[in-house]
């Protein structure tokens, strides 16, 4: 048995819930994802990293500004899909589209809801420090995150882990779980359950205002942030670093022993004091450079125990 899916996702997050959707013989009769955008030196028009894995499937691929009007929600209509699936697509599914398939639409959420709900929820687990998040097979309504679950897997979020990292272990998860979901709704054995009424939070779309470093702030909270941003908008600092003032991300970080007034390299190995505690920078990136370790960094940046991090 098989079923007719229309996929509708955008980033390399959707990418492997789309192969494997695939990959279990489900017919993926149209894919919807963000339109084509100018990137790169050339400014050319890049398609979505959805976008060019249907291409090498030669799956139908739709790119439509809004779905609120009644000429995309006809042309949606008309594919006739058992199912949609959607993952990380970045428009909203007006009420016509959600009743349009036969089987309803099935959201992949990054999260244990209802705890971070909306744009950021891996981001934003990680920078409250939470130990634990999940993946989630979600039966999409009209509200923003609040239809009933039908299937989860828990993940343990560990003392260093950057939001890179539990997205591309998320990605890999959630797209297992997403085909089980899908083999059991074809099944009619899916059972969904509403999500608790407490314990809800929402996670607001990451602004870049939040990604410079408070070195008041105590190290734990700090650590969290530069994971949770890593690697974009990523945490940064100013320093000078014997060129004047430049600005620097921090991409991985270790919560490291010693005090001082925040801000302040402790060691010849980038501990910083913070307002309790201290982190330790273990990989970062100056403009216009590549990521690297701190001791490749230290090789070429004036900085030492005492140097006051802005």
């Amino acid at each position: 048995m098989s079923l007719n899916v229309v996929f509708m996702g955008t980033p390399d997050f959707a990418v492997p819930t789309l192969s494997e959707i695939i990959g279990q013989g489900h017919d993926v009769v149209a894919v919807y994802t963000r339109a084509p955008k100018p990137a790169g030196r050339g400014m050319d028009e890049q398609k979505t990293p959805v976008h060019r894995l249907a291409d090498r499937f030669g799956i139908p691929v739709f790119t439509p500004r809004t779905l609120r009007d009644a000429a995309a929600q006809a042309d949606f209509a008309s594919l006739n899909a058992d199912v949609a699936v959607v993952v990380a697509y970045g428009l909203i599914l007006p009420p016509p589209v959600l009743e349009a398939p036969a089987l309803g639409c099935l959201n992949l959420h990054g999260s244990l809801l209802p705890r971070w709900r909306g744009a950021a929820p891996i981001q934003r687990a990680i920078m409250a420090g939470d130990a634990e998040t999940g993946v989630m097979v979600m039966k999409m309504d009209e509200g923003l995150d609040t239809g009933p679950v039908g299937m989860v897997e828990k993940i343990a979020i560990t003392p260093d882990m950057t939001a890179q990292d539990l997205h591309d272990r998320m990605s890999v998860l959630g797209a297992d779980l997403m085909v089980r979901a899908l083999a059991a709704l074809d099944r009619g054995s899916l059972a969904f359950s509403d999500q608790a009424g407490d314990g809800v939070t929402y996670a607001a779309k990451i602004d870049k205002t939040e990604a410079r470093i408070d070195w008041q702030k105590p190290a734990a909270e700090v650590h969290n942030r530069i994971r949770g941003l890593s690697p974009f908008p990523g945490a940064w600092f100013e320093a000078d670093l014997g060129k004047g003032k430049e600005r620097v991300k921090v991409l991985r970080s270790s919560l490291a022993t010693g005090s001082g007034a925040p801000g302040t390299v402790l060691d010849d190995a980038l501990a910083i004091a913070c307002g309790d505690g201290a982190v330790r920078l273990v990989e970062v990136q100056r403009a216009g450079s590549k990521a690297m370790k701190a001791a490749d960094f230290l090789r070429g940046a004036q900085i030492g125990p005492g140097t006051v991090l802005g």
